[in-house]
């Protein structure tokens, strides 16, 4: 978190009140990140409402901060586009969920956000205080290759960051896969010694980010499940979890586990990619 400099704060038209701008000041006020403050609306002129934000926030002691109104074709196209023209570490945005009809017709614009944008972006969704709350970092340690172990460190890096700014407690999970009869190496046939694959792993892993056993989770099955049973068991207000930014058909079809958590979590989620995708959906903006 101390190295978000610049933070994106995506305002809604419809509510006055802004669970994002909360957040974004709580980061800058430690990080002292610039804030540029964004309304996306094709419709109504809302100049004078950020004008007024941004003044007030000056008032406050934010001293660098700035706005703009701004519309392309889509929502998340519009966000991506001024992420990408302000140099943005973060973007802040509240989540307010589809419902379930518009959902299985179209993709959620804020799935679209988390699979396109080449940052960091923090989904809101309550108004309770971060203060000396519990934060859930999701980590999977059975993949250890390079841009995993980049992107696990990224995660707890942002957790114990956000644990440094609240006064907070910093938990990590790992869920590892069920047993497959038909899975070609052995150690995946059997619950025991997946179950010990992992629990090595995560040894290695407790040692390198100093985790302590009581912090540390590991279960057996899907991701998408045991984040929010755990977000629930812990209490958690934020939750870590990184993406391979998943795009084209197979991402449509399949989903990324940070979409499909997305609506099932009661608290905050902080939304990290990989170097690779970070680059690669760069690329893509910039086109």
């Amino acid at each position: 978190m101390q190295a978000v400099r610049s933070i994106l704060v995506v305002l809604d038209p419809e509510h006055a009140h802004s669970r994002a701008l909360t957040r974004a000041k709580l980061i800058a006020r430690v990080t002292g990140a610039r804030l540029h403050l964004l309304m996306c609306d094709k419709k109504q002129d809302h100049n004078a409402l950020l004008s007024l934000l941004s003044s007030q926030l000056h008032d406050d002691g934010y001293d660098n901060v700035s706005h703009e109104q701004n519309w392309k074709e889509s929502l998340h196209e519009s966000i991506i586009a001024v992420q990408q023209a302000e140099g943005c570490d973060l973007v802040i945005k509240e989540h307010r969920p589809d419902n379930p009809l518009r959902k299985a017709l179209l993709t959620p614009s804020d799935w679209k956000l988390l699979r396109l944008c080449p940052c960091a972006v923090l989904m809101v969704k309550s108004e309770r205080p971060w203060t000396e709350g519990k934060i859930l970092a999701a980590v999977d340690v059975g993949n250890d290759d390079e841009d995993h172990r980049r992107l696990h460190a990224s995660i707890i890096d942002h957790g114990y960051g956000i644990a440094s700014l609240t006064k907070g407690e910093l938990h990590v999970i790992s869920a590892h896969p069920s047993p497959m009869l038909a899975a070609s190496d052995p150690a995946y046939q059997l619950s025991e010694t997946i179950d010990k694959r992992y629990r090595e792993a995560c040894s290695a892993f407790q040692a390198e980010y100093d985790i302590s056993e009581d912090r540390l989770h590991v279960e057996e099955g899907p991701a998408d499940v045991l984040i929010p049973h755990f977000e629930k068991e812990l209490d958690a207000v934020v939750t870590v979890i990184g993406t391979i930014a998943r795009t084209g058909i197979s991402g449509a079809l399949i989903g990324n586990t940070s979409e499909v958590v997305l609506d099932s979590l009661k608290g905050d989620v902080l939304v990290l990619k990989s170097e690779e995708a970070t680059a690669h959906l760069a690329e893509l903006a910039r086109g």
